[in-house]
């Protein structure tokens, strides 16, 4: 009797030990992103998720699924539905489904610079963000993927005119973009990323808006030879984790995840509008032609644009209220630049 006493006993210690060794309510995070290996996007991302399983004890494990090979944002979604995925770090304005304002950065030539940009971040992201939140979707905070210009591949495009006799990319699925171009008359061609440089080698379409960072890194300059020097929209990204998901870690360690992330964020945020500068920069070395509107081409640009915010509103893409919110920011901006 004492001796099976004792090897109870025994079990009961080696049972104990294995409980403190082994993580309670491990999850690992599987989580998609278009970024490759290896770009600066994701060695921040992973340095981040190292920092946390080591500060949960593995307790909380990023699984990244790099490189597009999940698809685009909307299958990455898609996947996000069913539990495929966890999270993505996706642009913020395919999030629309959870917080439709979450594109409103994106509007037509919102922002003129990066000091409009900067003010109005510091007072717009935790609105954006806590929406996103209330949606279903844990979120970090915003990356900067910077300004997208118009970059055509068979002539430059300083005016909206020109603009109408180019085959105008949109990303498939992009409504706000969409309802913008019909503000144009432009007529344009919704494809997925992957299918971007095939289409521009073949001449399925011939222009293409994005950030320079962005063109470098999906190869479309090797297609493109003019760049239209007008920022024709504002592009964050953001990491994005299924609130269910995030639900199942412990709240200590989701204190863990925020912490870190929200740092890495910032680091991101700050290393990218670096990068987009030296990539413009990068575009002219390898003989992209910028292209600048004059005087009267940028009033079109502009009028046209406003009747496009207008349409988005009418369409209830947006908020009126919270457009009118960023606005009024922009304005009080103005003011006091001028005082």
């Amino acid at each position: 009797m004492a001796f099976e006493m004792n090897m109870k006993k025994t079990a009961l210690f080696f049972a104990s030990l294995m409980m403190l060794s082994t993580p309670l309510y491990a999850l690992t995070l599987k989580v998609a992103t278009l970024s490759p290996d290896g770009s600066a996007w994701m060695s921040k991302m992973r340095a981040g998720a190292s920092e946390i399983e080591t500060k949960t004890q593995k307790r909380v494990v990023f699984k990244f699924y790099t490189g597009g090979t999940m698809g685009n944002d909307r299958a990455v979604l898609n996947k996000i539905k069913i539990g495929q995925l966890h999270g993505g770090a996706l642009t913020a304005g395919s999030l629309a489904d959870f917080y439709k304002d979450a594109q409103v950065y994106a509007m037509p030539l919102l922002f003129k610079d990066f000091t409009e940009v900067d003010y109005v971040r510091a007072k717009f992201d935790p609105v954006l963000s806590k929406g996103l939140e209330q949606g279903g979707m844990v979120n970090f905070g915003f990356a900067e993927a910077g300004f997208a210009y118009a970059m055509s591949k068979t002539a430059p495009i300083p005016s909206v005119a020109a603009l109408r006799q180019h085959k105008v990319w949109i990303p498939e699925n992009d409504i706000q973009a969409a309802e913008a171009l019909k503000a144009f008359k432009v007529t344009p061609i919704p494809l997925s990323l992957g299918d971007v440089l095939p289409s521009l080698q073949t001449g399925i379409i011939d222009t293409v808006a994005s950030s320079p960072i962005g063109t470098l890194a999906l190869q479309w300059h090797s297609q493109v030879k003019y760049i239209t020097d007008l920022p024709l929209s504002y592009i964050v990204g953001v990491l994005a984790i299924d609130q269910k998901a995030f639900n199942k870690i412990e709240p200590a360690d989701q204190l863990v995840v925020r912490e870190v992330m929200q740092r890495v964020f910032k680091e991101i945020d700050k290393q990218n509008r670096q990068d987009n500068v030296a990539a413009y920069n990068a575009l002219l070395k390898q003989g992209v032609k910028p292209v600048k509107p004059n005087a009267q081409e940028l009033i079109e640009w502009e009028r046209d644009s406003a009747t496009a915010s207008q349409r988005i509103e009418q369409a209830g893409i947006v908020n009126a209220s919270t457009l009118q919110m960023l606005r009024a920011h922009l304005k009080t901006l103005k003011a006091n630049t001028k005082s």
